[in-house]
């Protein structure tokens, strides 16, 4: 089968107009879903894929549709991620697999090529986490309820329903965007690392075959408040004693009862009182663990309760957990991973089979039907940040690696 190729050009100038679209003073970008911002990301995607002469569908989680062949009759190949950001973003993360679907389908229909499947490019609703994260692609794998739409806010207390009557839409309208598996085929994301794995190694093709899962929680470790000066050490109920020993445990934790994909992070300390010349009475904190296997996840969590167990009666202190969130793991399916190694052999370029450590709406896509994902590198492993860059040279290895599995699972090579 002879290769196919992106058009290098229109990809990096789609990729820069996308990018001035929310563009702060900072040169972040700010375009949080359903803000001004993403609402303007939105209409260029719209304008993009009628100027190409696809077909175009808004479904009721506001997620975006450019098809190709759409007959309602055959099962399509999806291809896709999100165009919304955390504040102060940087310019590819979710965009990157958006504009190179779009692009991957002007490909196909520009060059006639005869497809069996009908394709579909998504630009899916609030995946990082505004109202929740993963909105979208949870609405069209049918995981939402009404009770999820009817609570979910963001940090300063607008509602996603607010937010979506403000843009004239009905939030409970996601709930009719759940998708009949039986009418996708297969699902497939293109993707900036966002670690610095392939940068570090010098390739340019991750092949993902996991996704890792996590649990975050909210620890409390509640001891006395006293006098720094008067109260003899051995007297102590020192909450941040009880956190340091646990911080100090987290790599034998993970030694013991993870595997070589686990990792564990404490990312946010709050001290009660908070005073140089008082002892804490109380710290809250945040734990998250991620790991590709449930069963090492499920041992994790095992592990940590023992350790805040144990360490809460050394130190005469109460502990509480809350959980914050959970998500399960997911494998790639086989035969995608297998489709984009051959591809990449295909195509002379060098890859690595590996896991992703974030989450993705392929995660979600994949309850429902095949699914898989490409990795870009990400220079230095930067991402959620405006150092987020990948070389234009990577970029079009990966644009091509996608549209050549796209086209090989909408031929019906799967």
């Amino acid at each position: 089968m002879e290769n196919l190729n992106i058009n290098r050009e229109r990809l990096q100038a789609d990729i820069e107009a996308l990018a001035a679209i929310g563009r702060g003073d900072d040169y972040g970008i700010y375009r949080m879903a359903f803000s001004d911002g993403d609402i303007q990301g939105r209409k260029w995607f719209i304008k993009k894929a009628e100027e190409a002469g696809l077909d175009f569908y808004q479904d009721g989680a506001a997620n975006l549709h450019a098809r190709y062949l759409w007959d309602e009759q055959k099962p399509s190949v999806v291809m896709g991620s999100h165009i919304d950001t955390v504040p102060a973003a940087g310019h590819l993360d979710g965009a990157l697999g958006v504009v190179v679907a779009l692009e991957c389908l002007r490909c196909i229909k520009e060059q006639g090529l005869k497809v069996n499947y009908p394709l579909e490019a998504i630009a899916f609703s609030d995946e990082e986490g505004r109202f929740g994260g993963m909105l979208g692609s949870q609405a069209i794998a049918g995981m939402l309820t009404p009770e999820k739409i009817v609570n979910a806010s963001d940090l300063d207390g607008v509602s996603l329903i607010d937010a979506m009557q403000n843009i004239g839409l009905d939030a409970m309208n996601a709930l009719h965007a759940k998708r009949n598996p039986e009418s996708i085929l297969a699902f497939l994301e293109l993707h900036i690392e966002q670690g610095p794995m392939l940068d570090n190694m010098g390739i340019s093709i991750g092949n993902v075959d996991a996704i890792a899962g996590l649990f975050k929680w909210d620890i409390t470790l509640t001891g006395t408040a006293n006098h720094a000066g008067t109260t003899p050490m051995d007297m102590r109920k020192d909450a941040f004693m009880g956190l340091s020993a646990f911080a100090s445990q987290l790599q034998r934790i993970l030694d013991e009862n993870g595997s070589p994909r686990s990792v564990a992070t404490i990312g946010r300390v709050e001290i009660s009182p908070g005073a140089a010349n008082v002892i804490p009475g109380k710290v809250e904190f945040s734990l998250d663990a991620r790991d590709t296997n449930p069963e090492v996840l499920n041992d994790l969590a095992n592990a940590f309760r023992k350790s805040l167990s144990a360490i809460a009666r050394k130190y005469e202190l109460m502990f509480d957990f809350r959980v914050l969130s959970e998500i399960a793991p997911v494998k790639s399916d086989a035969g995608i991973v297998e489709t984009i190694e051959n591809v990449c052999k295909s195509l002379k370029v060098p890859f690595l089979q590996m896991a992703s450590g974030a989450a993705h709406d392929t995660q979600i896509m994949a309850n429902i039907t095949r699914a898989g994902m490409i990795f870009v590198p990400s220079k230095d492993g930067r991402s959620h940040s405006i150092a987020e860059w990948t070389d234009m040279d990577d970029i079009e290895r990966g644009a091509n690696v996608a549209l050549n599995t796209l086209y090989r699972i909408a031929g019906g090579q799967l």
